[in-house]
């Protein structure tokens, strides 16, 4: 029979792996995943078709004999400041910039969370001798991590549609362990969830450019920079080219301003500082978007070895390298603007029709 210090005892060995939060849930269909078909039918997943796997509205279908949910959170929160504070003091006169999602900035979050979840898999059976499945997804399965997240304890989903926590705000990893064993749950039978404190609060969807968040708590994907910049293939619309700003990859802003993240900690994980990127001590924080425009297929694989940024592919980051060079409002005679102006050009002859259309738009905004 399963029993409350069971429970206790895995929310500790995984706060002692280097998770920030763990609690246990049930595998139930909850009211938020009975919602999702209504989203899909409304176009808003765009091309990831992939959300559509009815897994994701079944728990019972993920795994067999499936009975408890074990989710685990890592706070991936470094020191350096928002995109909306640096996108202040950008500076036309020189070379531009970019932004990367700063989830992306170091090792492949993936892998990470993949160690540690699966170092707590070999804990429980250890702790569980009999018999039992389990499987470790980390942001990989068919599973709704965010609403099992919510139902273990963890926080409420906020207006901007990502899970919110009152001590962490929002930056952080969400994996889950799905396994056979019939966990007590860390919520208790008969009591309800965090609450949700967004209140009034509506600077997440006041902030988005691109007004993805149509309404509080539902996101249009296909208008999230998030999506454009990584699970769009092929051209960016032409209205939604200038909101992206100086975006290439993902987008932190709902995010930044939200007030829950204001003050929150700061990790420790080395795998998450930005990575340096050549000799010359650039990072990807912040990095030069002529040098992303410029990289060939080779560079690409070389330099983005181990990250999650590997997602958007070389074409869909140099695509959106040259969209965020037509936003940059480089200065005109300076030598940042001559330098921008010659790599355009020479991505208008891309073989790849989205770069050259998207080195032709900027083009027509700077020249």
């Amino acid at each position: 029979m399963p029993t409350a210090a069971d429970t206790t005892w895995i929310v500790d060995h995984a706060r002692s792996l280097g998770f920030d939060l763990c609690g246990i849930v049930r595998a139930e269909s909850f009211p938020e995943l009975s919602q999702f078909d209504e989203w899909l039918t409304s176009g808003y997943a765009g091309e990831m078709t992939y959300l559509a796997d009815e897994r994701r509205r079944q728990p019972s279908l993920a795994m067999e004999n499936l009975h408890s949910v074990i989710v685990c959170a890592l706070n991936y929160n470094t020191a350096y400041p928002y995109s909306v504070d640096c996108a202040a003091t950008t500076d036309p006169s020189q070379e531009p910039r970019g932004w990367i999602s700063r989830y992306a900035w170091g090792s492949d979050y993936h892998e990470v969370l993949w160690r540690k979840l699966n170092a707590l898999q070999s804990a429980l059976r250890q702790k569980f001798p009999g018999p039992f499945a389990a499987r470790s997804y980390a942001d990989t399965g068919p599973v709704a991590e965010r609403v099992f997240a919510k139902y273990a304890g963890l926080g409420w989903l906020g207006k901007n549609t990502l899970l919110l926590n009152e001590n962490l705000g929002s930056w952080f990893f969400l994996g889950v362990i799905l396994t056979s064993l019939d966990l007590l749950p860390t919520v208790p039978l008969g009591e309800t969830p965090p609450p949700d404190l967004c209140g009034n609060c509506r600077q997440c969807l006041d902030a988005c450019p691109t007004g993805a968040l149509i309404e509080p708590y539902v996101m249009d994907a296909r208008k999230c920079i998030s999506y454009l910049t990584i699970e769009l293939r092929g051209e960016i619309p032409e209205d939604l080219r200038e909101p992206m700003g100086w975006q290439v990859y993902g987008c932190d802003i709902c995010q930044d301003v939200c007030p829950y993240n204001r003050n929150v900690p700061i990790t420790a994980t080395p795998e998450f500082q930005p990575r340096q990127i050549h000799h010359e001590d650039e990072t990807l924080f912040q990095p030069k978007l002529s040098w992303l425009a410029a990289l060939g297929q080779q560079d690409f694989r070389e330099k983005f070895r181990g990250s999650a940024m590997k997602r958007a592919k070389w074409q869909g980051l140099v695509r959106n390298a040259c969209i965020a060079l037509g936003n940059s409002r480089v200065q005109k005679g300076t030598p940042a603007h001559a330098e921008t102006v010659t790599l355009l050009q020479h991505l208008l002859n891309s073989p790849d029709s989205a770069i050259a259309i998207s080195a032709q738009w900027a083009l027509s905004r700077i020249e």
